[in-house]
């Protein structure tokens, strides 16, 4: 399936005593969902994938199907090594999940067509369509790209390595393979905070990408998609100057601020998603108190742009939930 548009990438929320919330996921999901996207992305990297035993995998990816209710696809995250992650894929099979993400290999390094190999023993272990996520040490080439092609199962590539002119060649080379498949196959821009390249993967050919804004403010979210979409210049550049960058910048003070600052934002909206589990590191009080500074002036700017819309700006923003 090719996937289009905006794609959410929910929180897995912990309790104070460190086990999964299922009733705070489950309205997580209903929200995340309630903003339009056009496909879930659980148990991911945003998710914590690599956090969750296997009975908390279960549970999450069966909460969100659940929840979902056959609305729009639901992707669960697997990986580790080829057996765990065939192991991921089998558990997401039986709770209907509808696809897989495709994490990196556990830790080792190998040859693109190392990478191959892994995608197909993994998918030899699965009926679910598999999206190959490329980043730190899964990277493939052009001809590493065509041979997925021979992978029935495998539906496209989500890019997190932000190296634009490699992601041209990847997409070039498979779209002009000659290869039945070649036009159906899908490339998504999944760099953290992908707002900030969306133009360029967009200039490539790649529309569709992540938001992880999404999970704490899809009013943010939804209206920079939208304005993207449209052509809306003005928008575009005032979200970015005004909240995207000052976001992109306090992430990158910290490694694993990707995940911990969105846990952070769903937390400052009254979702009690609870911690990030280690080795992530939750957000200094301070980081705190700039986030929530970035996020009135990304709403700011979002009323001075539609100063009509600004009932309907507060109505996307997710209100508090009893804990």
């Amino acid at each position: 399936m090719r996937l289009h548009g905006l794609l959410s990438f929910p929180l897995t929320p912990f309790t104070s005593d460190d086990t999964v919330d299922l009733a705070v996921f489950a309205e997580h999901v209903a929200q995340q969902i309630a903003a339009g996207p056009s496909a879930l992305f659980v148990a991911c990297g945003t998710g914590e994938f690599t956090a969750l035993d296997r009975d908390e995998y279960r549970e999450v990816v069966s909460t969100a199907v659940r929840v979902a209710g056959g609305r729009l696809p639901i992707f669960a995250g697997t990986g580790g090594g080829p057996q765990c992650a065939r192991e991921f894929a089998r558990i997401a099979a039986d709770c209907g999940a509808d696809g897989l993400l495709l994490l990196p290999p556990y830790l080792v390094t190998s040859t693109p067509a190392g990478l191959v190999r892994h995608v197909g023993y993994v998918a030899g272990g699965t009926p679910l369509p598999i999206m190959v996520y490329q980043r730190a040490n899964a990277v493939l080439d052009p001809a590493a790209a065509v041979a997925l092609l021979d992978i029935p199962t495998v539906t496209g590539i989500k890019d997190g390595r932000g190296d634009v002119d490699a992601m041209l060649r990847l997409v070039t080379a498979v779209r002009t393979s000659g290869h039945p498949r070649a036009a159906e196959f899908g490339f998504l821009n999944g760099l953290p905070t992908a707002e900030l390249s969306v133009q360029a993967y967009r200039a490539i050919g790649v529309e569709s990408y992540s938001s992880a804004v999404l999970c704490f403010a899809p009013d943010i979210a939804t209206a920079f998609h939208r304005a993207v979409r449209t052509g809306d210049d003005e928008t575009v550049t005032s979200l970015l100057a005004e909240f995207y960058l000052p976001l992109v910048a306090l992430r990158d003070e910290v490694p694993g601020y990707a995940v911990a600052l969105v846990k952070a934002g769903a937390r400052l909206t009254g979702l009690p998603v609870g911690p990030v589990r280690p080795p992530l590191v939750d957000p200094s009080p301070a980081h705190v108190e700039q986030l929530a500074g970035i996020l009135d002036r990304g709403r700011a700017a979002l009323a001075r742009l539609n100063p009509t819309g600004v009932a309907e700006v507060a109505h996307a923003a997710p209100g508090p939930v009893a804990a």
